[in-house]
């Protein structure tokens, strides 16, 4: 089956796209974009691998669902296009970076200045229908994706996985302490970063561990 996505991660995923929950997701996927408003726009689905080919890959942040509101999302999770108000989640990561690292708040959400260092920014479900959080869930995308978590966490070695609230640390149970950084923690939402989102320090703790096993660390 023929996907449009960035070479290496097709080389590394091909098995992937010809079993056949991938095809039935496809025209899904492609029946909801016909019929509904549903984001990131189609050509940025799959941006998150786009820009951080597989083998650049040295972290990797997990999110959820992509933003369901109009110009919000673009492939990347947690990030959002230049020139649109910072979400609660991620003007609160802003703030947890400046106070571990001594980085100021940038000007725009946009964190493909992340993904281009190696940073894959993946989301459990890579489209929804606008101002619906959660309507593509449990139609496959959660399948694919951890089979991409399984394929840097088997295939890279010294990744750091970032991982923030029961959904994601529960995504990532089967990565090998021994060979990754594993770092958890609640999720930066309002609703749970005053209990232990901040202060976790792990943006300098991911640089420390990149730094020991001869990686470049990332200017968050």
């Amino acid at each position: 089956m023929h996907v449009k996505i960035e070479e290496s991660w097709k080389q590394q995923l091909q098995e992937e796209f010809e079993k056949p929950y991938f095809k039935q997701l496809t025209e899904f996927v492609r029946s909801e974009y016909a019929s509904q408003k549903i984001y990131p726009p189609a050509k940025l689905i799959f941006n998150a691998f786009e820009q951080c080919p597989f083998d650049r890959v040295k972290v990797v942040i997990l999110g959820q669902d992509p933003y369901h509101g109009p110009g919000q999302a673009h492939g990347l999770c947690f990030s959002v296009n230049d020139r649109v108000d910072f979400p609660p989640s991620l003007r609160n990561i802003f703030k947890e970076i400046q106070a571990d690292t001594g980085a100021p708040i940038p000007t725009s959400g946009n964190l493909e200045r992340w993904a281009r260092q190696g940073v894959l920014l993946l989301n459990a479900t890579l489209t929804v229908r606008a101002h619906e959080a959660g309507s593509h869930q449990k139609k496959g995308w959660e399948q694919f994706t951890d089979s991409v978590i399984h394929l840097v966490a088997d295939r890279l070695e010294h990744v750091v996985f970032i991982l923030w609230g029961n959904y994601a640390i529960s995504k990532g149970e089967f990565i090998d302490p021994t060979k990754h950084l594993i770092l958890k923690s609640v999720h930066p939402s309002p609703l749970s970063a005053s209990r232990g989102f901040f202060g976790n320090h792990q943006f300098s703790k991911a640089n420390k561990y990149l730094i020991e096993n001869g990686k470049e660390q990332v200017k968050w």
